[in-house]
């Protein structure tokens, strides 16, 4: 049959990225706990096409993901990536995957175990002889305002926030713990299931642990610096908080960056 993606085009201009888009799929990612867990994941998948070519061909991208999507840890992400690059004979592709990540958690007094969920995107590009890497995770937290805590005669203001974190290391390292770092740099975790002893506790807890969003970024910002006692830190990571704040009409914000 005649394959028309193949033939000249005389126009001459070089696409940056061609592919598919906002493809759904399940998938299974790396767990500490388990091994693996299953998740479903969406997907945006490309290539660069040069000046010659009139168009890509869109079935190899999902025959290739398919293939790989029992085991997609983030070194396999790029192995699926490189797949990709060959098949189409192509100089770079590019992808990303953005999934939920379930943890199990326990409530801190009585116990009871239930299901977090927090987002998770890789973001990978492969050319010959080069790769990069990118996991970016977003934690809800919890934040009880320092300043209302210390003008007000009784309570404190608090918010619910999200922690993004944007992370590139070569070594394994797990998802679960950078959530751990992140949910202790804030007032306190969230949680899926607490009975009133629990929601006393964590109350109580946020109310002695008072964070702006300056306060969660930079202390996010040490236990990355220093995560795991690695010998080998992040060579990259950026750290954003964004409050959604309960008494003011607007959300607040910090954000910094590290580079090796």
């Amino acid at each position: 049959m005649v394959d028309i993606q193949n033939t000249p085009d005389t126009r001459e201009i070089p696409l940056q990225k061609v592919g598919v888009k906002d493809l759904r799929y399940p998938v299974q990612v790396l767990d500490k706990e388990n091994g693996f867990q299953q998740t479903t994941a969406k997907v945006n998948l490309f290539v660069n096409l040069p000046r010659a070519y009139k168009g890509t061909h869109m079935s190899r991208f999902i025959e290739i993901f398919h293939k790989h999507r029992s085991n997609l840890g983030m070194k396999q992400f790029l192995v699926m990536l490189e797949e990709i690059r060959q098949s189409l004979d192509a100089e770079r592709s590019f992808g990303t995957m953005e999934f939920p990540f379930f943890m199990t958690k326990t409530a801190p007094v009585s116990q009871a175990q239930s299901i977090m969920s927090y987002t998770c995107t890789y973001e990978g590009s492969v050319s010959e002889g080069k790769s990069d890497f990118r996991l970016k995770i977003r934690v809800p937290v919890t934040t009880v305002c320092p300043c209302s805590k210390a003008i007000s005669d009784r309570g404190a203001h608090n918010q619910r926030g999200i922690v993004t974190v944007t992370l590139q290391n070569s070594s394994l390292f797990w998802v679960e713990d950078v959530i751990q770092s992140i949910e202790e740099s804030a007032s306190s975790g969230l949680y899926s299931i607490l009975k009133r002893p629990d929601e006393k506790f964590v109350t109580e807890h946020a109310y002695d642990n008072p964070r702006f969003v300056e306060d969660v970024v930079r202390e996010v910002f040490l236990a990355l610096k220093n995560f795991g006692k690695c010998e080998k830190p992040f060579s990259y990571f950026k750290v954003e908080c964004e409050n959604f704040e309960s008494i003011h009409n607007h959300n607040a914000y910090a954000c910094t960056e590290f580079c090796e």
